[in-house]
This record gives structure tokens, C-alpha cells and sequence, in this order.
């Protein structure tokens, strides 16, 4: 049955009791081997596995839209005639709109029907992501407020969906769960490359890739409303009874400012959300600018830019067949190399995720400080990898992709142990909200040092790219720094969790711990 759409309160960490809602304090007591012993889910199996897939669906459909603007945006800086850093304003205002709604779609998620919040929110997705594909030359205005009007839908949606997987689960299972529901982040996100890439040229209008995902969608908005339960808060502990108690915003706050690990963590944080972020904005243009520099593909001077059409390597190359004009066609090369990015972010993102988990779950019980060594690794691994992967894609466009591989495998190690830290959406204002804009900008002011060329061009997003291997040393940086003190700070939140004072704190003066999964991203 549905629980009654009113404020639901919560119980925290300084009622002495030991039931308490929030994905900090569950995915520490998922750690306990004793939670899933003692606990037993409120909602039958078979209902919460469909409800987990339905979820996993419509979080794949909001990445592949998300990124299917990445796979085109050459397309769409030809139709509005803007600039690198105009047209990063368009992952700006999305992402910004997106992180300041997050927090009020977290409060009514905690005190209304979760399911009818993610039901409107994905209404307004829809109809304002299919929007964006009318927009004419002479409106870009319209399409940042599209763009940032889908942000809002999205925002209902991703700050919600967690915690009701979170409620649907206890022990290993909720934390096996809330993996697999991140997981579909890279998946998502590399096939929005491939269908915008693919259905642009198939139409030859950017325009027609923005409406596939808005009508897979509506299959997702009947899959929520038919097969998406909303259990109560916290119900997978209590079975299905909820929680009583409320804690205050402004203690969760201090709480976790005065725990360094939690600080130190979130730095690194929002360096993997600055680096991810430029990557998956900037990647794809970048690599078709490296094609025209090599002399693969034709510069493109009018919208659509067909990268089949528009494919040629010069006269004595030994690929494909020569033509009149003293090229030579290499339609299935050059189709090939539209679609790979979107194809390594998806097996990276698949492998670098249970790859990550696995590593997690061998040492977690051996290294106490694990998880953040694993993410420190992963960053600062990824660095040399980018690094080369800028340079070398001026000379050999393959082994620019096997260095993006493996700098991305690398990055995506941090998705199953980040699924586990508590995050707050405002890291995501100066991570992968701001970095596409850093980065192009960058490159528009040294692309001003000379005049326009195709080459230069892509030298300048070439140099600004250089941002992001540095950012990854430093996340690497803040990780390692929060492996020195996690496993203390673990331990006092696991006294808290099973309702035992920390031995600096008595029982009346406990802090809360109530931050939610609903400021995750």
C-alpha cells in the first residue's frame, strides 16, 4: 500500500534509537555483516528487483539524453554560430539548474510521495527535452532554457530514485543495488555519443537525435507509475513500519564539516565530477578537431556536419579507396571513429565499476582505508593516461582511444566505492557544472591569440583539455589525504549508527547524521 502523501518525519542519530534513516548511516551499517541477519525487507523480493530495474531504465534514459548534446555539438556550433565557451553554457545551465532544485526535490522527498514527485518531475523531462528539438537558429536563448527547464525534471528524479532503492534493501543487497543503479551513469552517458552521433547523420539534423530518448521515455513514465513502489523511509529496517524523529539541517551540516574524512573526500569529489565533467562534455569535439588536423575529415564549414560525408584522408594514404578529388573515401573508418568514444565510455564504465567493487569488497576487511586509496589510484593513474591521450591525438587517432580507455577504466574505479560515500550536490557547482564552461572558455581566448583555423582550433581546446589531468593529480591528492582518516571517523559513526555514544561525546550531545542519497547526483 502507498503511504499517505504527507510529511513523513525521520528519526536521527540523537534519539538513542538504533533505527535511523539516511545512505550515510545505511551503507555503514551495510558494512555489519548483523544487518542483513537481523533485518528482512518490508516488500517482497520479486517487486523490488522490477522496482530496481525500472529505476536502472529511466537513470539511463536521463545520461543518454543528458550526453546526446556531447555526440552533436559541432552540429551545434555551426547552427548557432557560438563559441566554445557559449556553447558549454549549455551543459552549465543544465547541470546548475539541476544542482539547485536537488535540494528542494530532497526535503519533499523526505516529507511526500516520492513516486509522484519522480512521476511530474519526468513529465516536465519529457515534454521539455522533446522541446529542444524545435528550436531554430535564432532562438538559442530558448534551447539554454529548455536545457535548463529538462535539468529541473531531472533533479526530481535523481535525487529521489536512490532512496527508494535504498528503502527496498538492507545489508550487501542495498549496497549492491545502489551500484548497479550508478553503473548505468557510463552506460548511459556513452550511448548518448552513439545516438547522437548515429541518428544525426542518419537524418542529417542534430535536432531529430534530441527525441529518441524523450520517447523511450514515455515508456519509462508507465513503468514508474505501474511497477514503482514508494515504500516508507526507511522501511527495509523497520518492516515497513518508517521512522519517527526529525534532526535539523544546520547539525547534519556541522556534524560533518568537523569530520575530515567526509571533507577531504568531498574535495575529491569534485575533482572526479571537474574531470569527468570536461571529458564527457569536450571529448568527442575534441577528437573530430584532431581528424581535421590529421587531414581524416574535411573541416566542417556548414551544419549538418556529416561525419560520413564529410570523411577523407589525403591522396597517399593507404586507407580506403582514392577519388577524383585526391582523397580518399573511408566512410566505414570514419563512421567507426563516431561512435567509439561512446563505446569505450560504456565497456570503461561496466568494467572500471566492477572492477572497483570487487577491489573494494577483497581488501575492505584487510585495509580499512581501501575505498579511498582504490579512488586515489584511479585519479591519479588516470592523469598520465589523459595526458598523453591530449598529445598524441594530433598524431595517431587509435592510440589517442587506447589511452582514453585506460584513462577512463581508471576514473571508473571510483563509481561502485563513490556509491558508498555521502555526497552533497553543491561539489557538482564546482565540479562538472563549471569545468566544460573553464574549459572552453580557455580555449576561446587562446583561439583569440591567432586568426580562426581549422588547426588552430584544435590546438586551443587542445591546451585547455591540459586542465584536466592536473585536477586529476589533486583529486588523487584529497583521496589519499581521506585514507589517513577514514578509518577513524568510520568507527565513530558505527558506534553512532548502533546507538553507542563515541567515547569523546555523551548521549545528549550526539550530533545528527541525516544526510540523505537525495543530494547524490
Amino acid at each position: 500500500m502507498e503511504p499517505k502523501d504527507r510529511p513523513v518525519p525521520r528519526k536521527s542519530l540523537g534519539s538513542g534509537s538504533s533505527i535511523h534513516y539516511g545512505s550515510f548511516v545505511n551503507s555503514l551499517s551495510s558494512l555489519t555483516p548483523k544487518a542483513e541477519e537481523k533485518e528482512k525487507p518490508a516488500i517482497s523480493p520479486r517487486r523490488a528487483y522490477v522496482a530496481v530495474a525500472v529505476l536502472c531504465y529511466v537513470n539511463l534514459l536521463n545520461y543518454t539524453e543528458r550526453y546526446t548534446i556531447a555526440g552533436v555539438l559541432p552540429n551545434i556550433q555551426k547552427f548557432f554560430s557560438i563559441s566554445d565557451s557559449t556553447a558549454a553554457l549549455i551543459q552549465t545551465v543544465f547541470i546548475c539548474s539541476f544542482l539547485l532544485l536537488a535540494p528542494l526535490f530532497g526535503y519533499l522527498g523526505d516529507r511526500y510521495n516520492r513516486k509522484y514527485i519522480m512521476i511530474g518531475g519526468l513529465g516536465v523531462w519529457l515534454v521539455t527535452a522533446l522541446g529542444s528539438s524545435f528550436v531554430t537558429e535564432s532562438y538559442f536563448w530558448l534551447l539554454m532554457l529548455l536545457r535548463a527547464m529538462v535539468g529541473i525534471g531531472e533533479a526530481s528524479y535523481s535525487t529521489i530514485a536512490p532512496t527508494i532503492i535504498g528503502d527496498l534493501f538492507v545489508g550487501n543487497q542495498r549496497s549492491a543495488m545502489i551500484c548497479v543503479f550508478y553503473l548505468f551513469i557510463p552506460v548511459g552517458s556513452g550511448l548518448g555519443y552513439i545516438t547522437g552521433a548515429g541518428v544525426a547523420t542518419l537524418t542529417g539534423d542534430w535536432r531529430w537525435a534530441l527525441t529518441i530518448t524523450p520517447i523511450l521515455g514515455v515508456v519509462g513514465l508507465f513503468l514508474l507509475v505501474f511497477f514503482c513502489p514508494n515504500p516508507p523511509r526507511g522501511a527495509a529496517e523497520t518492516h515497513g513500519k518508517g521512522v519517527a524523529g526529525q534532526s535539523s539541517y544546520k547539525e547534519d551540516v556541522k556534524y560533518l564539516l568537523k569530520n575530515k574524512s567526509y571533507v577531504w573526500s568531498s574535495l575529491g569529489v569534485t575533482a572526479t565530477a571537474f574531470l569527468t565533467g570536461a571529458l564527457a562534455f569536450w571529448m568527442p569535439t575534441f577528437l573530430s578537431r584532431a581528424q581535421v588536423s590529421q587531414g581524416i575529415r574535411e573541416p566542417c564549414v556548414q551544419e549538418p556536419c556529416n561525419p560520413i560525408d564529410r570523411c577523407s584522408i589525403p591522396r597517399h594514404s593507404h586507407h580506403g579507396l582514392q577519388n577524383g578529388n585526391g582523397f580518399n573515401k573511408v566512410v566505414c573508418l570514419c563512421s567507426l571513429y563516431s561512435y567509439i568514444f561512446g563505446a569505450v565510455t560504456v565497456v570503461t564504465g561496466i568494467v572500471g565499476a566492477c572492477l572497483g567493487s570487487g577491489l573494494s569488497r577483497r581488501f575492505r576487511d584487510k585495509v580499512p582505508n581501501a575505498d579511498p586509496l582504490i579512488c586515489a589510484v584511479g585519479l591519479m593513474g588516470s592523469a598520465p593516461c589523459l595526458f598523453i591521450t591530449i598529445f598524441v591525438a594530433s598524431a595517431s587517432i587509435p592510440a589517442t582511444y587506447v589511452f582514453i580507455f585506460f584513462g577512463e577504466l581508471l576514473i571508473s574505479l571510483n563509481w561502485a566505492v563513490l556509491a558508498d560515500i555521502l555526497l552533497i550536490s553543491v561539489l557538482h557547482l564546482l565540479g562538472d557544472a563549471g569545468s566544460p564552461y573553464l574549459v572552453g572558455a580557455v580555449s576561446d581566448a587562446i583561439s583569440r591569440s591567432k586568426s580562426a583555423t581549422p588547426e588552430w582550433s584544435f590546438r586551443s581546446l587542445k591546451y585547455s583539455l591540459l586542465i584536466c589531468p592536473f585536477v586529476g593529480i589533486l583529486g588523487g591528492l584529497f583521496f589519499f589525504i581521506t585514507s589517513l582518516y577514514i578509518a577513524e571517523d568510520r568507527k565513530v559513526a558505527a558506534q553512532l549508527v548502533e546507538g553507542t555514544p563515541s567515547p569523546q561525546q555523551g548521549p545528549a550531545s550526539v550530533p545528527t547524521m541525516e544526510m540523505s542519497t537525495e543530494g547524490i547526483k
